[in-house]
């Protein structure tokens, strides 16, 4: 895949600003290279609650928030079980030890299936920027001084979604990105009832919070098939920088600039079916821009470098194999393949980007239904479901599952948060507990 020079400039500094160049950060949910992926090595081959565990800190209630690091702080997302609270903490990444906790605002949830601390946070090294499912955004310096806030229900309107809003922001290109892809018209009492309800792309200054632009995003969705859960990601081919957006029956790439569509294709949905709601964000690699249908649906590779409004001719290839489909978990490129996981199948397959064929399909021997996003690191791939089974597979030209460690308690249940790798360390969020596992 090509790279721009501001994702290498980023990456770079990623490195060097860690301390060593054998270490990285996890500055966004998508880690330092926006899929999944990082350069860390000498991971634990093994690890369990008492078994290469660095430390744990205890969290005061559950969230699907990954865990941010940068240099020697981790960032995380919660909220307080007992207070019904959402929160923004700093933790010492070499102890664990909590250096600052700020409420953000009351909340907890509006579903039973998730809650209002989905999004993950982001940082550039500067600031860390945490957004919440109330529409609270807030950004602090690495002291825990608030910089600003301000709540984007409030100065955009109401979300109509649904379930509970959960992309995550991104920081890319000076500017702090932030989709929203919502149902045109209100849902359960949620969105605006004196007309539609329009779905849109914001930029912002990270310092300020300022809006520098909005782009409206319309589709020709139905209902609840205009909802996304995705987050945009940066990429760049061919010396053209933009960001994709998957959501509402297709995905488009557009202007860093203003906001301008470069290219849309769609639809994955062609009978507009009304439930089809988008959860797992692109991906790119190979020149290939991937976006996973949800309910068992293909995978679809739209090549790079696209203009304009695209017919089926604008795709490289699709994989019509149900056994490999994502409904939830947003897909891993790492060390030029991508590495696709079906929660609900509880397999993952390995797939060649030139041709999107399945090197192989591995079945994980498990029941329980898996949400989170694969990790890459150290030739493994990392990965948790619902109880918090931690499973280990390597990323090789045959399927091997690794290692399996128990890291949720006995009442974990729904556990979505990604693994993130920095610093020598993975990161492993539970319901109660972020355990940090690496080599002493």
């Amino acid at each position: 895949m090509k790279r721009s020079r501001s994702l290498l400039f980023y990456a770079f500094t990623t490195v060097c600003l860690s301390g060593s160049l054998g270490a990285e950060n996890w500055p966004h949910w998508r880690g330092p290279h926006f899929n999944g992926s990082s350069t860390e090595q000498k991971l634990p081959p093994t690890f369990s609650k008492t078994n290469n565990v660095q430390w744990v800190a205890p969290l005061p209630g559950p969230a699907a928030a990954t865990p941010i690091i940068w240099g020697d702080r981790v960032f995380i997302s919660s909220t307080d079980l007992r207070t019904k609270t959402l929160h923004a903490f700093a933790l010492d990444r070499r102890t664990g030890k909590e250096l600052w906790n700020h409420e953000i605002a009351p909340g907890f949830n509006l579903d039973d299936k998730s809650n209002l601390a989905s999004p993950s946070p982001v940082t550039d090294g500067e600031l860390v920027c945490f957004l919440y499912g109330t529409g609270d955004l807030v950004a602090f310096d690495f002291s825990g001084k608030k910089l600003w806030a301000r709540n984007l229900q409030k100065d955009y309107g109401q979300f109509a979604y649904q379930w509970t809003y959960g992309a995550s922001p991104t920081l890319f290109d000076g500017k702090l990105f932030i989709q929203v892809l919502q149902r045109d018209v209100a849902v359960h009492g949620r969105g605006r009832k004196d007309g539609p309800n329009d779905s849109y792309l914001l930029a912002l200054a990270p310092k300020s919070g300022q809006e520098i632009w909005k782009h409206i995003r319309p589709s020709e969705a139905h209902e609840e098939s205009h909802e996304a859960y995705s987050t945009p990601i940066p990429f760049e081919h061919a010396g053209r920088q933009e960001i994709l957006i998957t959501g509402g029956d297709c995905i488009s790439g557009h202007s860093l600039t203003d906001g301008a569509e470069f290219w849309r294709w769609g639809s994955w949905n062609p009978n507009r079916i009304t439930h089809w709601r988008l959860v797992p964000s692109p991906v790119t690699g190979g020149d290939v821009v991937l976006a996973c249908a949800p309910k068992g649906s293909p995978v679809f590779a739209v090549k790079a470098g696209s203009k304009g409004a695209l017919d089926d001719s604008g795709l490289a290839w699709t994989i019509q194999d149900r056994e490999v489909s994502s409904d939830v978990g947003t897909p891993l490129f790492y060390q030029g393949r991508f590495y696709v996981l079906n929660g609900d199948k509880k397999n993952i397959a390995r797939i060649d980007p030139a041709t999107g064929k399945a090197d192989w399909i591995g079945d994980l021997g498990t029941r329980v239904k898996i949400e989170s996003s694969p990790t890459g690191a150290d030739g493994k791939i990392y990965f948790q479901n619902f109880r918090g089974e931690v499973f280990v597979v390597a990323a090789a030209a045959e399927f091997k599952l690794l290692h399996v460690a128990a890291m949720g308690d006995e009442d974990d249940n729904d556990l979505r948060s990604t693994v993130a790798v920095a610093q020598g360390g993975l990161f492993i969020r539970t319901g109660s507990k972020l355990y940090c596992v690496g080599t002493k």
